[in-house]
């Protein structure tokens, strides 16, 4: 593991127990912990928010979270899906397996595995499927952005396959998205990797082949997106330090005719910073928040 993944580690650890410091579960929400979804005891776990007074089957929106595919888990989101919980879904909220130990693409089976969990136990969780959607942020939404390729173009899938034949990446017969909402996200990990030397290291550390030029086009969202991708929700905001990567992923979607919204959240008064709908005490994520859910909402199906 490189330096810099140990930093991560420690840095944005600190940072977000500092952000939740004093949360607590909401009275009118009900959650499911530490649901097993796969093999590995540690990392295929996830939890299952709903509102309480709920009945029925509710649209359901799967976390993807970031964490510079080292970091992270679903503790460090459980706040935030709650909040999305509130607002009249079912959130299913995922731990993956993270590089360095687990090499690209562990994560995108072990996010294959969850979709495979929900469409296996709508009943028992009350998820509809007919209204499913995800959220991704950083290197979340970089994996969203994969996933969604994979589930929509064939051409994707067979270069992952000659790239990866062994790798689990097989989806739930039917699998669909209505919306995905990609927030400060990674989206072409070959650009822009002058602008943040370090994360050359990253990507050494995620990457079987520590980053050939196939292995970066191979795993670049932006490069296999059709106009069967879902719409999507697009956001930065002026103190994202990746933030000019949102033109590359916007560019995409234009020129594939996929319906999509961007915002820019802040000002340069107020820059806010990277992924920070996650901060649930911000005014700001109330309201980017609030904007999603309600883009979601429009693709519901009745």
């Amino acid at each position: 593991m490189s330096q810099y993944s140990d930093f991560i580690r420690k840095a944005f650890g600190d940072s977000d127990r500092q952000r939740d410091a004093g949360l607590k579960t909401p009275a009118g929400i009900v959650r499911f912990d530490n649901i097993s979804y796969g093999s590995h005891p540690e990392w295929n776990l996830l939890d299952v928010y709903r509102p309480k007074k709920a009945e029925g089957k509710l649209p359901v929106i799967a976390i993807i979270h970031g964490g510079a595919w080292v970091y992270g888990d679903k503790d460090v989101y459980q706040f935030y899906g709650m909040s999305l919980a509130q607002r009249g879904f079912a959130v299913v909220n995922l731990s993956y397996r993270l590089a360095p130990e687990y090499k690209y693409p562990t994560a995108l089976e072990d996010i294959c595995l969850a979709f495979k969990f929900i469409y296996a136990h709508e009943d028992e969780y009350g998820f509809d499927l007919n209204n499913l959607f995800a959220v991704g942020d950083s290197a979340g939404a970089h994996l969203l952005t994969v996933f969604a390729d994979l589930m929509t173009n064939p051409h994707c899938r067979k270069a992952f396959k000659a790239q990866f034949p062994k790798a689990g990446l097989s989806l739930p017969k039917g699998m669909h998205l209505n919306a995905v909402a990609l927030n400060c996200g990674k989206y072409d990990l070959g650009k822009d990797i002058d602008l943040d030397p370090n994360a050359k290291f990253l990507i050494k550390d995620l990457l079987p082949k520590r980053g050939t030029k196939k292995e970066m086009d191979l795993v670049s969202g932006d490069k296999f997106v059709t106009s069967k991708f879902p719409p999507a929700f697009v956001m930065t905001c002026p103190g994202d330090f990746i933030k000019d990567q949102a033109k590359y992923i916007i560019e995409a979607l234009t020129q594939n005719n996929v319906p999509f919204c961007y915002r820019y959240y802040g000002s340069e008064k107020n820059p806010l910073h990277h992924v920070f709908h996650c901060n649930v005490r911000l005014p700001e994520a109330k309201k980017c928040n609030d904007d999603e859910c309600a883009f979601f909402k429009e693709y519901i199906s009745k």
